[in-house]
């Protein structure tokens, strides 16, 4: 059986889930007959996905199909169960839910996290908002089979399920994964099956996905796709061979120390650095090499250095940013597990070119404004997968966007 069973209430959302499970080098096959279904046909999916068409039946015929399909589909080598939803919440949610927890066992609880950031789908205050607009204020509520006429997530739930409903919301959110441990934790204790959770960004469900695993309970993901995508991505490894990717984020800076003692120091910093880097690289998937110039007040003023080797300003940031590229290239070919790089700052990927041989840059996406995803072309590491992103540009959460970006594109 496959690692990943997802049920959908129709085919339109259990292929968009597999399209989304399939960007992640998972193989996905939607099955459109369970009694017809030929496992050898199936054998090498990771991820098998069913569409009950129950979206608008009544709840007691779409409980029915649910359950028999997730009885179907059940098997102990499946480490994540999905009820895939709609991303407005039409249909029958709580029936649906219910029907799979009944099917999974009392020691599953439903962690339903219906956004859908990149469709302007997001939960915040409990409320879901489309494209900034309260669900019930959209077309939605005049939906002809399934109008959905409230915006409050859990509320949909407790007036459709019979289980006990609780909602964790921003706030309870903001201190962490093992505060969002214990609240679960605590909820589940408290005898509560379903629990709806606040997101607004591909991060919120990260956190969420985190705070599931670590809490060691059996989850089953409530969602539009992209909260169960994100488990599966952190628990279920590809039939495909993949690579152990890591990733390694170089971030520029004016830092006093390298600068005053010039030449003198370079070669003995370089040295520490890549081998404090590759102490640790082995326990993280992202490694760092950030100078503390990043802070204004390790900032230092030029024009004494300048004066006293008799160079120039872009002698000394040429000396900066060719002291991270050569870390960067030692620490690439040392630890052949990263295949995914981060570099802040255009005089600094400048650097990495040079320093790389590489003939440009292949240009595959933008991330964020003024942050650019591709790889390089040509070269001592030709194809390795970056994201370059101007050092001034972006907000507190532009670097945590640009490695989730990498995390997706290397199946992290």
């Amino acid at each position: 059986m496959a690692a990943c069973v997802v049920v959908a209430d129709d085919l339109t959302g259990a292929n968009a889930t597999g399209v989304l499970l399939t960007k992640m080098q998972y193989r996905a096959a939607t099955i459109m007959s369970l009694k017809d279904m030929d496992p050898e046909q199936v054998r090498e999916s990771d991820c098998l996905l069913y569409p009950t068409d129950s979206r608008g039946v009544d709840p007691q015929e779409a409980y029915r199909r649910v359950y028999e399909a997730s009885e179907r589909l059940k098997d102990d080598s499946v480490l994540l169960y999905g009820k895939r939803i709609d991303s407005t919440l039409r249909g029958n949610l709580g029936s649906e839910t219910d029907a799979m927890l009944d099917s999974l066992g009392e020691d599953y609880i439903a962690v339903a996290a219906p956004c859908f950031p990149s469709s302007g789908r997001i939960v915040i205050g409990n409320y879901m908002l489309v494209n900034g607009v309260p669900l019930h204020r959209t077309n939605i509520a005049l939906d002809p089979k399934c109008p959905v006429t409230i915006s409050e997530v859990d509320r949909l739930f407790k007036e459709q399920s019979k289980y006990k409903v609780a909602a964790i919301r921003m706030g309870e959110m903001m201190n962490g994964v093992d505060a969002l441990v214990q609240k679960i934790s605590d909820l589940c204790q408290a005898g509560y099956r379903i629990i709806t959770v606040d997101c607004v960004s591909q991060e919120d469900l990260e956190l969420i996905a985190d705070a599931c695993i670590a809490s060691k309970k059996k989850i089953l993901a409530v969602d539009p796709g992209v909260f169960t995508a994100t488990l599966a991505r952190k628990i279920i490894k590809p039939r495909m061979e993949r690579r152990s990717n890591h990733i390694l984020v170089v971030v520029g800076s004016v830092n006093s120390s390298t600068t005053a003692q010039l030449q003198e120091r370079r070669e003995a910093e370089i040295g520490r650095v890549v081998e404090a880097v590759l102490k640790e690289s082995g326990n993280y998937t992202v490694s760092s090499v950030v100078g503390d110039g990043i802070y204004p007040e390790n900032r230092i003023d030029f024009l004494p250095y300048m004066k006293r080797y008799s160079c120039t300003m872009e002698d000394i940031s040429e000396m900066i940013t060719g002291a991270l590229a050569e870390i960067t290239v030692r620490l690439l070919r040392r630890d052949s597990r990263f295949h995914g790089l981060y570099a802040s700052g255009g005089d600094v990927t400048q650097a990495l070119c040079g320093y790389f041989g590489a003939v440009g840059l292949d240009l595959r996406d933008e991330v964020l404004p003024l942050a650019a995803y591709g790889q390089f072309n040509g070269g001592e590491f030709d194809g390795l997968d970056f994201i370059t992103k101007g050092g001034s540009q972006g907000d507190k959460t532009a670097l945590n966007t640009c490695v989730n970006y990498l995390k997706e594109k290397l199946f992290i």
